[in-house]
């Protein structure tokens, strides 16, 4: 893949405070690329050192094999599109705020008309040419940014919480948008959220960031097959549970997490100790089997969610429990909302964090 833009031992301050710590980063052009960690971790000031629209203060950034400079930011600024997580819209219509960016780059009319319509369409907002763009809802308001910023057709789109606060309905339409503008564009899109179903779904990489730096970078399945502790510090991740770690004669240790529900963990612990269960080492059944697996449990199906080929079940056996099986294993066990299950997974799939 070529490397579309890449900053290398990036560092930025704002006064006493280290915004960003010695960052080194590449992003592939064509990618999707997701900025994942919580409040204050460094996402926005990364989004808006790539847009050109904050200055470094140690490290370099390159754009397509071209080193910038502070003197080649407002010409470089040209070549990426940014959205806010706070929706800044002009007092006028949505067809003046979405055409701004065009005109200041002096493009023709027809041209301006013709792509400002091609947005709006893209974010489902055609026939809204004429209205004033803020009195819309949060969420079309939100989709007017993307479609101001889409219009450009740039080369880097960034976005930074873009459905944060959002209604499922317009969520769902912006998350449709970026999927497509990559697919079809071919747009480089780096998206910052929070948001852990986002990150799962979205990005092709995923960079986990906390105090300023990348701990970790990977495939959404690398991220989130293993539960750093980084990830573990800041995410509401499936799965996951605290309690007490005693030793059994086995060997083993078996871990207390509340509600009668005690887990069986390969290896030797003792005190509080974290685990993490992946959904996907989970074997869901309507009878008890017979297996060496030394965490068994049975429960009842409180949700059900349809994710396409894949059914996601949260099970109640006392801890809620999350599993993912496919649609045609749903439909064979006949399973729905109040089945009573039985929850199975080996020791040593339990991976203590």
């Amino acid at each position: 893949m070529v490397v579309l833009a890449e900053l290398k031992n990036l560092t930025k301050q704002f006064g006493d405070r280290t915004a960003l710590d010695n960052i080194t980063l590449q992003i592939m052009e064509g990618e999707i690329l997701g900025l994942l960690g919580p409040n204050g971790s460094g996402k926005t000031t990364l989004l808006k050192i790539l847009a050109f629209l904050e200055k470094t203060d140690g490290g370099n950034v390159s754009f397509q094999g071209e080193n910038v400079t502070s003197g080649q930011m407002e010409r470089m600024r040209l070549q990426s599109a940014m959205v806010f997580q706070r929706t800044l819209l002009f007092s006028t219509t949505v067809y003046n705020n979405v055409a701004y960016g065009l005109r200041v780059r002096k493009i023709p009319r027809d041209t301006i008309e013709s792509r400002v319509r091609q947005a709006l369409e893209l974010v489902r907002l055609e026939g809204f040419e004429k209205r004033s763009a803020k009195k819309l809802s949060g969420g079309e308001q939100q989709r007017v940014a993307l479609a101001r910023a889409l219009v450009l057709k740039t080369k880097l789109l960034l976005l930074d919480e873009p459905t944060a606060n959002l209604d499922p309905k317009n969520t769902q339409i912006i998350e449709e948008v970026i999927a497509r503008v990559n697919s079809e564009r071919g747009t480089t899109i780096v998206i910052a959220t929070h948001n852990m179903f986002q990150a799962k779904s979205l990005p092709s990489r995923i960079a986990l960031m906390n105090n300023g730096r990348i701990s970790e970078i990977g495939s959404p399945t690398e991220i989130f097959g293993t539960l750093s502790k980084d990830l573990a510090s800041f995410a509401a991740v499936d799965n996951t549970f605290r309690g007490n770690a005693q030793l059994t004669s086995s060997g083993t240790t078996l871990l207390n997490v509340g509600n009668g529900v005690q887990i069986e963990v390969t290896g030797q612990h003792e005190g509080e100790v974290s685990v993490f269960v992946n959904p996907q080492d989970i074997i869901l059944s309507r009878s008890a089997v017979q297996s060496s697996a030394r965490n068994v449990f049975r429960g009842r199906i409180v949700e059900i969610v349809d994710l396409g080929s894949l059914v996601r079940l949260r099970v109640d056996v006392g801890r809620l429990f999350t599993v993912q099986i496919t649609k045609r294993s749903f439909a064979e066990m006949r399973l729905n909302l109040n089945a009573e299950v039985f929850v199975v997974f080996k020791a040593s799939s339990v991976e203590v964090v």
